[in-house]
């Protein structure tokens, strides 16, 4: 079983950037995808972005493109969610978790470990 830990969340004002981390231990994300998926109040759970293991297959929610970049460090057991031009709508409890899948896949029944999460807040 593979622990998640996300950690990088905070308050900050739209336009600004924060850059959130997800360490695996107990056992490595390979070779696996890893993707990340947020969930604001009242609302469902959401795809944002996804790796491939070798890094060479991402994908990104159509809101995010050209602001998120995803990363992952095979070495370190840590993936990254660079996350830049933040816009309030992007306030949400975002979530890190890993699946077998070697593509990057973008729905939450792909996945079969998850992290507990952390808050992003973006004021206006």
């Amino acid at each position: 079983q593979v622990h998640l830990v996300e950690s990088g969340g905070g308050l900050v004002q739209a336009g600004g950037s924060l850059r959130l981390s997800c360490a695996a231990s107990g056992r490595t994300f390979g070779p696996g995808c890893v993707g990340w998926f947020r969930q604001a109040p009242g609302k469902e759970r959401e795809f944002v972005a996804s790796i491939s293991w070798s890094s060479d297959h991402i994908a990104y929610v159509d809101s995010v493109k050209g602001r998120f970049t995803i990363s992952r460090d095979n070495a370190k057991n840590t993936a990254y969610l660079q996350m830049n031009s933040l816009k309030p709508e992007d306030t949400a409890v975002y979530y890190c978790a890993s699946g077998p899948s070697r593509m990057a896949m973008t729905r939450t029944y792909d996945y079969n470990n998850w992290g507990q999460g952390t808050q992003v807040t973006v004021s206006s």
